[in-house]
């Protein structure tokens, strides 16, 4: 195909990956209810604790609601309208692929968009004990209104950050079908790993929410594990292969 074939192929993905990206907003915004509903129970368990009003979600001005309503549906429609646009992606890229880099991208996709999507999931059970320990501090007489926006980013970004941690094992072994790393030597980065894991996991909850650090980086911690046990599996099987083929500087 020409330039000019390719900019259009392009830009008919595009199209179809917007209108995607649109009916799924759409539906996205009948549910912001429960969503909202969801989200902000953290909130509710506070203010039943307390047996008062002095913890509440706060609109700022007259458009607040709205937009975060828009905001949530934005989000959730990308989630719902993942498999358009992601099909429109690799309709585009796979002319241009072999078998082999194929079956590899399909294998990569298939491990990675569930990880993600535990990871969310994770951080979702992460935010409540976040929200509580983070009340604990407020003074006596002091009342807690949550900016609806702030609230949103904080238990939004909280969820992307601990599922993109949750894909990266996937990117070691990645790196290792690409002949980029070995298993053995990611395996020998444990140290520098469990280090990684636990300093994410301070960062990501509150210092002194302990058991919700220990939970994540574990969690980290084992799946690194596992990246690196996936990598040396396929490193004996290329090297089963190099033998039969008789490759030079082949060991059995």
């Amino acid at each position: 195909m020409s330039i000019g074939a390719h900019l259009v192929e392009l830009r008919k993905r595009l199209m179809i990956a917007a209108a995607g990206l649109i009916l799924g907003m759409v539906v996205a915004f009948i549910v912001t209810d429960p969503v909202i509903a969801w989200i902000t129970e953290p909130i509710r368990v506070i203010t039943e604790r307390r047996g008062d009003d002095f913890s509440a979600l706060n609109f700022a001005n007259v458009t607040s609601a709205f937009d975060l309503r828009m905001r949530i549906a934005f989000s959730i429609g990308i989630f719902l309208s993942a498999p358009v646009w992601l099909w429109q992606i690799w309709a585009f890229i796979m002319p241009g692929l072999t078998r082999k880099e194929i079956r590899y991208t399909v294998s990569f996709v298939a491990a990675a968009v569930p990880l993600f999507f535990i990871g969310c999931w994770v951080g979702m059970l992460i935010v409540p004990h976040v929200i509580e320990l983070m009340w604990g501090f407020t003074p006596e007489g002091g009342v807690n209104f949550y900016n609806a926006s702030d609230y949103y980013d904080f238990v939004f970004k909280l969820m992307i950050v601990i599922g993109v941690a949750f894909v990266l094992p996937v990117f070691l072994v990645a790196l290792n079908v690409a002949g980029v790393m070995s298993g053995r030597a990611i395996l020998k980065g444990w140290r520098v790993a469990i280090i990684i894991a636990t300093v994410f996991a301070a960062l990501a909850t509150p210092a002194a929410d302990v058991v919700s650090m220990l939970m994540l980086a574990g969690i980290l911690i084992v799946l690194f594990f596992a990246a690196a046990g996936v990598s040396m599996l396929f490193d004996r099987r290329k090297a089963r292969r190099a033998v039969a083929a008789g490759l030079p500087g082949s060991t059995a």
